[in-house]
């Protein structure tokens, strides 16, 4: 679906899939055009590295994460690598925008390129966490000026991702402040923008519970539960 509506975007030059307000200035060169995707679990699974955790009673933590990433070991997620394929066989550079630590990039990118993911030489297409934007100043893992740096050069014609900020800076983060945020873009779902379903982890999880990590396991439990719809 990506791919049918990426080829429907190049036909079209008024085509943009940035949120509102993050285009700071028109593109110089509409044929300048960009896709942007999130790595983790959009591109590259990491189901091993989640399996491992539960195998060893473990939650995610750094000191395991790293060395995972670093082992170059995860696979492309169904359907991704044909996607981006496709944007580099039609001159559409491929962004992949992370919040892995910058650290990561080299790692990161080799293992893109084993599983023969389109990189291109002539752009630093990995955007990782702790990217610097001249003029523009994030908010913790918020990829909003990520997105408006690709923006001041490329026409972006799809987002792809499993989480809401893939897409959009989410201010407030519980339930009605994610819905807040997303209504204005329903329509784009499924055409410009790609939600990959993971209910594994994401920002969901602690808008649950008031985003409060320090609460004990069990309390954010209760808290989880309380929020699950049964009918």
């Amino acid at each position: 679906m990506a791919g049918d509506e990426l080829l429907q975007a190049l036909s079209d030059p008024t085509w943009e899939a940035l949120p509102i307000g993050e285009r700071k200035s028109p593109v110089l060169d509409p044929h300048q055009t960009a896709v942007i995707l999130d790595i983790d679990e959009t591109v590259l699974d990491n189901s091993p590295y989640q399996a491992r955790l539960v195998v060893n009673g473990e939650s995610y933590n750094e000191a395991t994460w790293i060395p995972w990433c670093r082992e170059e070991a995860a696979r492309a997620m169904p359907g991704s690598l044909a996607f981006t394929q496709l944007a580099a066989s039609k001159g559409v550079k491929v962004f992949y925008l992370s919040n892995r630590a910058g650290e990561l990039g080299a790692a990161t990118l080799d293992n893109l390129r084993k599983l023969e993911f389109p990189i291109a030489s002539d752009e630093d297409v990995f955007l990782g966490l702790g990217t610097t934007v001249a003029g523009c100043a994030s908010k913790g893992s918020d990829k909003g000026c990520r997105r408006e740096l690709i923006s001041r050069k490329y026409r972006v014609l799809l987002q792809i991702g499993d989480q809401l900020g893939d897409f959009i800076d989410v201010p407030t983060n519980t339930a009605a402040g994610r819905e807040q945020a997303i209504t204005p873009y329903l329509d784009w779902i499924g055409q410009r923008w790609f939600v990959l379903p993971n209910p594994t982890y994401g920002s969901w999880e602690p808008a649950l519970f008031n985003n409060d990590w320090k609460l004990p396991a069990a309390e954010r439990r209760r808290a989880k539960k309380a929020s699950l719809r049964t009918n």
